[in-house]
């Protein structure tokens, strides 16, 4: 009797799988159709060159998009008390969903049906785009949970939602010039309903692509294999909850604490200074023939260097990085004090990056230790110094000492070489390195080029 007994129980099993995948083939078929009539549509408007100055389409690599389905419309339905107030909550949840998505950096999808998309990496390049989005899901779930419970306790019927989270390239439509829209295309949107059919209601899975740019930051349980078109298959995992040791809250894991911000940061570093460097390539006046960005270049990573030579924390490094690549960039308003306007850009910028006050003020203090003559009162404000006056000590000083000479002269500063030579004598002589690792790597050049300045000298 037993053996019957698991029988029966294995075969009500295999019923129940069977009913839930052909739920999820008829629900994948539909949005396959919603979606092929979307994507031909933007065909046909490609093609026939229905763009106008307000519209613009671009390839993007290294995107990640969330993908919510909405499901529970026939429960709804049929609980006629509460259809038309759960409607209206729906309108409700989607506001939220968007200040969600504008809090990360990701912006909402146009798309039809009824699904709620939104991307990061897609209004402005991004390295961080797969966390942020992944950070969406999380706020997203939890504030789901806190409504799904209120309404089960009321015995009220809720939407059932299926999350989806997928990276990759695809082609971006945008549309207005203040209150732009967004589409999207390509291997990214087409794969997503397909990730979040899988899932079971209230659960976020994820692609291996995804899995692979933030597993150090989130704990993540392997699910299953999905077949693919091109790959054969693309490995599903359910994201869980941020590691705890990166969590604020232990217990739920939703929220980041310090050390996750710091570690976001390191990895952002590269988004700001790409956008720093093409703003000075942009701006800086022509005639600044030696404070240019390739010397901003050379001081970020001088302070990396020497800084690692020190042995300064993590964070310390990313504050003197983050120095080093404004120090100079008050140039762009005036030369003059450009050291204090390197500090009100910095101060305009940082916030927006997820900078905290406090980092903010030790960048500017940082900053600020660059003004002539040097005088740093710690050790990060001598890792500056150095790293800003490091040419002193290198082989390439000569044209370096040029490269300054036409910038002093283009600004009616100075006008003879010789005097010049003269002064970069007075300076080197009395000009020393604070750290230890500049002392070590650059001092004795340093005597060497007094020598040989003052063989130019007539």
């Amino acid at each position: 009797m037993s053996e019957i007994q698991d029988l029966i129980s294995k075969n009500n099993d295999l019923i129940k799988t069977n009913q839930r995948l052909n739920e999820q083939i008829k629900s994948l078929i539909l949005k396959n159709d919603e979606l092929t009539v979307s994507v031909n549509e933007l065909e046909k408007q490609l093609k026939k060159g229905k763009k106008n100055e307000d519209e613009n389409n671009f390839k993007v690599k290294g995107i990640t998009a969330l993908f919510i389905e909405i499901q529970g419309h026939k429960d709804i339905i049929d609980d006629a008390s509460s259809s038309e107030s759960l409607y209206d909550k729906l309108d409700e949840i989607y506001i939220k969903f968007n200040e969600i998505a504008q809090k990360h950096k990701a912006e909402r999808v146009k798309v039809i049906g009824d699904y709620y998309v939104c991307a990061g990496g897609i209004a402005e390049k991004n390295s961080t785009n797969s966390i942020d989005i992944a950070l969406i899901a999380l706020e997203i779930s939890d504030y789901l949970n806190t409504i799904y419970q209120s309404y089960e306790e009321q015995g009220k019927a809720f939407w059932n939602l299926r999350i989806g989270i997928h990276s990759g390239n695809g082609i971006v439509n945008v549309k207005g010039q203040n209150n732009k829209s967004y589409t999207l295309t390509g291997e990214v949107i087409n794969t997503l309903p397909r990730i979040a059919s899988m899932s079971e209601p209230g659960e976020i899975y994820i692609s291996d692509y995804t899995y692979e740019l933030i597993k150090s930051y989130f704990n993540c349980d392997y699910v299953a294999e999905l077949p693919a078109k091109y790959r054969g298959s693309l490995g599903l995992y359910k994201l869980k909850r941020i590691k705890k040791i990166y969590s604020e809250d232990r217990k739920v894991g939703i929220i980041p604490n310090r050390d996750f911000m710091l570690k976001y940061l390191m990895r952002q570093f590269t988004d700001i200074e790409r956008k720093v460097l093409d703003f000075l390539q942009e701006k800086l006046p022509e005639h600044l023939h030696y404070h240019n960005y390739c010397h901003t270049i050379d001081v970020v990573n001088q302070t990396e260097l020497i800084g690692i030579g020190e042995g300064v924390s993590d964070e310390h490094l990313l504050l003197l990085k983050t120095a080093a690549l404004f120090h100079d960039s008050g140039h762009v308003i005036q030369s003059p004090n450009h050291e204090f306007y390197s500090t009100e850009i910095a101060r305009e910028w940082l916030p927006k990056y997820g900078y905290l006050p406090n980092q903010i003020d030790t960048i500017c203090e940082i900053i600020m230790a660059t003004q002539l003559p040097p005088e740093p009162n710690n050790l990060l404000e001598m890792i500056i110094c150095d790293s800003d006056l490091d040419y002193l000590g290198r082989a390439d000083f000569i044209p370096g000492s040029n490269a300054l000479f036409e910038e002093l002269k283009a600004q009616n500063i100075l006008s003879d070489l010789n005097e010049w030579n003269k002064l970069q004598v007075k300076f080197l002589s009395n000009h020393q390195f604070f750290t230890a690792t500049s002392q070590r790597l650059r001092e004795v050049n340093k005597q060497s080029q007094i020598e040989r300045i003052e063989k130019l000298i007539v």
